[in-house]
């Protein structure tokens, strides 16, 4: 069984699970209880701040709007398809936005959107392999493993566009949260 390395810390959009295997980062979720696997193989955690302190300031420095590109060693952990998705997703710049149907024509597989979603839906390493880009048709924010209320939050920041497909407004939620 391997053992992940861990920290946890305190952000803009509520607290985030940092896991590493060596230099590389494993895990990025919003929700801080640890699983007990990840892609489908058992795991334990060590809390070791120093070892995710490289991805703590690089994601500090996203936070304060002073970091547009991530430089952290990836370790993605996912079946190929999913690795070639989120590969596609790390291609999408800072500020901009993709359709699911764009990753998917991107990818070679132009009918597999669905499956694009569904490989977003299990990133596991949020914010850094930014599914936070990928809208539902259109510029309609869609959904988000960390609410509607972050993913408007981190395109916000970005600047990116979109849009609000909520009741009363994800925009200006996410607006109230700077």
């Amino acid at each position: 069984m391997e053992t992940l390395l861990y920290s946890r810390m305190k952000s803009p959009v509520g607290p985030l699970l940092l896991g590493v295997s060596g230099p590389a980062l494993v895990v990025l979720a919003f929700d801080c209880q640890m699983p007990e696997k990840v892609a489908g193989r058992p795991v334990t955690w060590q809390e070791t701040p120093e070892a995710t302190e490289p991805v703590r300031q690089q994601l500090e420095e996203y936070f304060a709007g002073t970091r547009r590109k991530f430089t952290m060693l990836l370790d993605l952990r996912g079946t190929d398809f999913q690795k070639r998705c989120w590969q596609e997703l790390l291609r999408i710049p800072y500020g901009e936005t993709r359709s699911y149907a764009e990753i998917a024509r991107a990818m070679g597989s132009p009918n597999a959107y669905r499956a694009v979603g569904q490989a977003n839906h299990y990133n596991p390493i949020a914010i850094v392999v930014p599914c936070h880009r990928v809208l539902a048709a259109g510029t309609a924010l869609g959904g988000y493993g960390g609410g509607l209320p972050t993913k408007a939050f981190l395109l916000c920041l970005e600047g990116a566009e979109f849009q609000d497909d909520s009741a009363q407004g994800s925009q200006q939620k996410a607006l109230s949260f700077i």
